[in-house]
């Protein structure tokens, strides 16, 4: 398939691309946020048994579209794949997606957000007491830092809120899904814009590698 730009991913999400025949598949409905980490795996384990199609990541900037959005998603898809998954954590929805999950027959990604099962939901659930003042980024979220932080919190148009929305937040921890010494350093550029200290660690895929192996 053609390259897929971040923008895209962030704005329109991504179509399912059709592969027949149909039986014995499975539909991925996933954030565009994790569409390359998807993708990636799909290639790395010959998972061809896999479709994937993606809605747009910056829902998660607007948590209330992601249920009903999934919702349809399920709903134009379910005749055409004999199962489907679905590639979100909790995201925000306060508990709103897995109750919809349950009603529609349909399983998901378990944990409260995608920074939770790419540390790994267990490690991520027994560190977190100690990192509330932890602000954290994956590849993606590095990759479009000022789409959905500077610009939806107006910080390029009014810098002196940054002290306001990260005074209470010491670190930025980048959880990095590939070794890329670009984005590090553009991990360590976002740290330093929002006058915190910085931490890398290469999580790889955690629980997401684990949860779409077991499909």
């Amino acid at each position: 398939m053609e390259e897929i730009s971040d923008s895209t991913l962030t704005d329109q999400g991504l179509d399912v691309i059709e592969a027949k025949p149909k039986a014995g598949r499975i539909l991925l409905i996933a954030c565009g946020a994790l569409a390359r980490e998807i993708l990636d795996l799909k290639a790395i384990n010959g998972w061809d048994h896999m479709d994937l199609t993606c809605l747009p990541a910056k829902y998660h900037l607007y948590p209330d579209k992601i249920t009903q959005s999934v919702r349809e998603a399920v709903a134009k898809h379910s005749a055409d794949y004999d199962s489907i998954f679905v590639v979100y954590a909790d995201c925000g929805t306060g508990g709103l997606l897995q109750a919809a999950c349950k009603e529609l027959g349909v399983e998901m990604v378990a944990g409260p957000h995608c920074y939770s099962f790419f540390e790994g939901n267990e490690q991520f659930a027994r560190q977190s007491e100690t990192e509330i003042t932890t602000f954290y980024l994956t590849d993606f979220l590095v990759r479009q830092f000022d789409a959905f932080i500077i610009k939806p919190m107006g910080l390029d148009r009014h810098p002196q809120l940054r002290d306001m929305y990260f005074g209470n937040y010491e670190k930025l921890v980048y959880q990095a899904q590939t070794d890329d010494p670009e984005l590090t350093k553009k991990a360590k550029i976002a740290a330093d814009r929002l006058g915190l200290t910085f931490e890398r660690r290469l999580t790889g895929y955690g629980d997401l590698a684990i949860t779409l192996a077991d499909l």
